[in-house]
């Protein structure tokens, strides 16, 4: 083996060991995806009774959220959005749930929107907790009528609440087992779950829910694969159910629908009863 080729090996193994530094420091940015953090429409804009909600986590970080409220609601749905965005992003989501005849408390993670702070993992689930603690505590909610919604990573923040707190029904959406499975299908060529700081581990979580479970994945999802939604369907608890979707991983809901309303429809027929 000449010099050559033992200078470009020294280069491949180099730049790689430069990666995982990359990867392992820099992993946030790559979970976390706030984007432009202004608020580009209200529900009030689509037709939506809402009121301005600011609550405070434990660690003191102020969060920002929206109640929209509906005449006679059957419940509340506590929503936990995903990775991208914002809540005013989340408009369509928040239409379907009123026509359904809930009311939606909707809330952005630390670092998000007009929320203060910055992302990470263990923040996200003491928002996800102000925002539980509110429904119950402020607006006297009983715990049965509460339905915890999460799409995507907010899926994780969803199945934890529903771990440590008392709900209705749980509705995970498009969501991955784990942060390291789900980087090691991303990624095969980087030793994920030795570099992951990020767990939200649901497949392992979903054992200690004993709340109804709907598990909603698209078969079409290009981010996160059907599969995931069939490993979480697996471990979660009876009395659960599976509504496969159609479409891609952020339009799924829409693209599928009227299968999607029914679905949802079904599942929340047993909320409070």
């Amino acid at each position: 083996m000449n010099n050559s080729y033992i200078h470009l090996i020294i280069v491949a193994v180099l730049g790689y060991c430069l990666l995982l530094l990359l990867v392992f420091f820099y992993q946030a940015s790559l979970l976390y995806i706030p984007g432009d953090r202004r608020i580009i429409a209200t529900p009030g804009q689509v037709g939506l009774d809402y009121e301005e909600v600011g609550l405070v986590n434990s660690a003191g970080v102020a969060i920002h959220g929206w109640l929209v409220k509906v005449d006679k609601p059957r419940g509340v749905i506590l929503f936990c959005h995903g990775n991208a965005g914002n809540i005013s992003h989340r408009l369509d989501s928040l239409a379907i749930f009123a026509r359904l005849g809930f009311s939606t408390l909707i809330f952005d993670y630390a670092g998000y929107g007009r929320s203060g702070g910055r992302p990470t993992e263990a923040g996200s689930y003491r928002d996800g907790q102000a925002a539980y603690d509110y429904l119950v505590k402020k607006l006297a909610q009983t715990p049965e009528h509460i339905v915890l919604f999460g799409r995507s990573l907010g899926a994780g923040v969803a199945a934890h609440l529903a771990a440590h707190n008392s709900c209705g029904g749980l509705i995970m959406e498009s969501a991955f087992t784990s942060v390291e499975d789900l980087g090691q299908q991303l990624y095969p060529f980087l030793p994920v779950r030795l570099l992951s700081r990020f767990s939200y581990n649901s497949r392992a979580i979903l054992s200690q829910i004993n709340c109804p479970v709907l598990i909603a994945h698209s078969i079409d999802d290009e981010i996160i694969p059907f599969s995931h939604g069939r490993q979480l369907f697996a471990a979660a608890r009876v009395p659960k159910s599976f509504l496969e979707m159609s479409g891609g991983h952020n339009d799924g809901f829409y693209v599928s629908g009227a299968n999607y309303y029914r679905g949802l429809a079904k599942f929340l027929q047993g909320v409070g009863r």
